[in-house]
This record gives C-alpha cells, structure tokens and sequence, in this order.
C-alpha cells in the first residue's frame, strides 16, 4: 500500500484473513482479502470438508467407519447393478436392431426382385407395341390421293 496506509492482517475463517487498515483521510477501516491459509499446496486454501478427512483418518475399529464402508459397499454394488442392467438394455437393443435390419434387407430384396420382373414386362410390352405399328408410307398416300381425284 502507501505511505499514508498501515495494514495489520488478522486470521479468519477459512483461510480469510481480514486486512485492517488505517488511512489518514479515507475512513476506511476493514477490506476483507482472501489470504493463504498455510504454506502447503502453493497457498491454497482447503475446504473443511476435505480438511477433516486429511487431519483426521477413521479409526477402522469405529462404529462411524463401518457405517461408512457399508455405505460405500452399497453404494458400489447398486452402480454395478446400474452398469450390468445398462449393459443387458444395449445388449437387447442391438438385438432388436440386428432383426430390424434383417426384415428391411429381405424387403430390399423382395422389392429389387419385383422392380426387375416389372422393368421386364414394360421392355417387353413396349417392344411388341413397337413391332405392331406399322410406318406410315408416302406411297400409300399418294395412291389414296390419286384415287380420290379420279
């Protein structure tokens, strides 16, 4: 800070240290700044809740430790039910898919089949069309002409 300001820091909660200053004329008294709490981890400060179980590990003998291996034994066994009854439901779906496909690739083939028999019969009918109309000829024409005239 200035000349003019004088800081004495004092602990607080959680690794918050209140800065008291004194200005001359400002009137400022007290500028809340986090600080530190210790010298470990770089200077940051822990949560409470993870600094209870660091200074403090359960003695296997308690009752409160039991109590939390039971829950955590619970706690594992309904997430490996969770991941098998996940695994049985893709299991299924895949099988469903796999049928699915099975149905829609005999369908392909019954249409592709039935695509070809009618391309056949149009090329077929079209070509006895085109053999059965006859070509119009100028001479037959003429002769038509010439016996109306007459």
């Amino acid at each position: 800070m200035s000349k003019i300001a004088q800081q004495n820091s004092t602990p607080g909660v959680n690794g918050i240290s209140v800065i008291h200053t004194q200005a001359h004329a400002s009137g400022l008294q007290q500028v809340p700044q986090p600080v530190p709490a210790g010298p470990r981890e770089g200077g940051k400060s822990i949560p409470p809740s993870k600094q209870s179980k660091e200074s403090s590990p359960m003695d296997p003998k308690s009752k409160e430790y039991h109590q939390c291996r039971e829950r955590n034994n619970m706690a594992v066994k309904k997430s490996q039910l969770k991941s098998k009854q996940k695994a049985q439901d893709m299991l299924q779906r895949v099988n469903q898919l796999k049928e699915e496909n099975e149905c829609l690739e005999a369908k392909i083939q019954l249409v592709t089949k039935e695509l070809s028999v009618l391309k056949d019969l149009f090329l077929e009918h079209a070509h006895n069309l085109a053999d059965n109309v006859k070509p119009i000829s100028t001479e037959h024409t003429t002769t038509n002409s010439d016996t109306a005239g007459q």
